[in-house]
């Protein structure tokens, strides 16, 4: 039942400018908020030293181990007694450096257990720089 006779009904339309007005307030306030720095390029003079290069470098210490739980530091072959015989032989080997650099080469199918050997006779020496030697693959 149609009882609004003679009554056409009205498309809706879109009223566009309170969008309009909304999107201009966002952005008079981001144009308000936005702070615009420039840079300009610094010139700095580094101050200079004057000092002597070090005489003495540091040697590092080679630890090579195999497969068969065989030890070797700078390339002289030493039986393992333990781990503190492995601490006194890294000592010797430092031959009076503080804190030498101990490169750890080991073969890939070394025991895990020989490589943490010298890292604990490392560290029972006081020695806290530790690297490992690796190559690349051969393609």
């Amino acid at each position: 039942m149609n009882f609004q006779r003679g009554r056409t009904r009205e498309e809706p339309e879109i009223n566009l400018i309170p969008m309009i007005d909304v999107l201009l307030v966002i952005l008079i306030f981001l144009m308000v908020t936005t702070s615009y720095a420039k840079y300009s390029e610094l010139q700095i003079n580094l101050p200079q030293a004057g000092g002597a290069a070090t005489a003495d470098k540091i040697k590092p210490i080679n630890v090579s181990l195999d497969a068969s739980e065989r030890y070797a530091i700078n390339s002289a072959e030493i039986n393992y007694t333990g781990i503190a015989g492995l601490a006194s032989a890294l000592k010797k080997s430092a031959a009076g450096q503080a804190d030498p650099v101990i490169v750890i080469n080991a073969d890939a199918k070394t025991p895990h257990q020989t490589v943490i050997n010298v890292m604990e006779a490392a560290r029972q020496a006081g020695y806290s720089r530790i690297t490992f030697a690796t190559q690349n693959e051969a393609n």
